[in-house]
C-alpha cells in the first residue's frame, strides 16, 4: 500500500500544480475578452481568433482543472442525501462512484480522443469560421484533461481504500452544509467579541 500512496501523492501534487497554473487562463480570457471588445468598439475592427482564443483558454482552464477539482474534492454531488450516511458509507459510496462511474467515462474518452485528436492534428483542422483557428489544440486540450482526470480517478480510489484500511487520515472529512453554516457563524461570533 505504501507504493500505491507514493504513486497517488506525486499525481496529487502534478494535478494540484496544474490546476493551481491553468487557473491564471481565466485572467488570460478577461484580458483577451476585454482587449477585444475595446479594439471592436474603438477601431471597429473584429477578428474571429480573438473570439476563439477567449474559448480555447476558458476550456483550457475548465478541463485541465477538472482533476484538481476532483482532488479538491469539490465535484458536485447531493449533499442533502450524501450527508443522511454514516462516513463510513460516504466513503463506499465514493469509492463505487470513482470505480463504476468516473473510470469508466474517462477511460472511454480517453481512448476515443486519441484518434480524434491525432486525425484533427494531421489534417491539419481548422475553425470553419473565418479567420479562426486551428482546432487541434482545443481538441488535445480536452484529452489532456481528461486523462488527467483518469489519474486523479486512480488516485481518489488509491485514497479512499487506504482510509478505509485504517492506512491514512480522511484528507477532506465531510462537513454537511448545516455543519459548516454552524462553524462559520461560531467564527464570526468569536471575530465579533475579540
Amino acid at each position: 500500500m505504501a507504493g500505491l500512496l507514493a504513486l497517488s501523492r506525486t499525481i496529487d501534487r502534478a494535478n494540484e500544480f496544474i490546476g493551481k497554473w491553468v487557473s491564471w487562463l481565466i485572467l488570460l480570457a478577461i484580458l483577451v475578452s476585454a482587449a477585444n471588445a475595446i479594439i471592436r468598439k474603438v477601431f471597429d475592427i473584429s477578428s474571429n481568433a480573438w473570439l476563439e482564443l477567449q474559448w480555447y483558454l476558458f476550456g483550457a482552464a475548465f478541463m485541465l482543472a477538472a482533476a484538481y477539482t476532483l482532488k479538491q474534492n469539490e465535484h458536485i454531488r447531493i449533499d442533502v442525501v450524501y450527508g443522511l450516511f454514516s462516513r463510513r458509507v460516504q466513503h463506499w459510496i465514493d469509492l463505487l462512484g470513482h470505480i463504476l462511474f468516473l473510470m469508466p467515462f474517462v477511460t472511454l474518452m480517453v481512448i476515443y480522443f486519441v484518434p480524434y485528436v491525432s486525425l484533427s492534428f494531421r489534417s491539419g483542422e481548422m475553425s470553419n469560421n473565418s479567420g479562426g483557428l486551428i482546432i487541434w489544440p482545443a481538441k488535445a486540450i480536452l484529452l489532456v484533461g481528461f486523462f488527467l482526470l483518469a489519474l486523479q480517478g486512480i488516485s481518489e480510489i488509491i485514497k479512499k481504500i487506504a482510509i478505509m484500511r485504517g492506512d491514512m487520515d480522511d484528507p477532506n472529512p465531510f462537513i454537511s452544509a448545516h455543519e459548516q453554516a454552524e462553524l462559520e457563524a461560531k467564527a464570526l461570533a468569536d471575530e465579533v467579541r475579540s
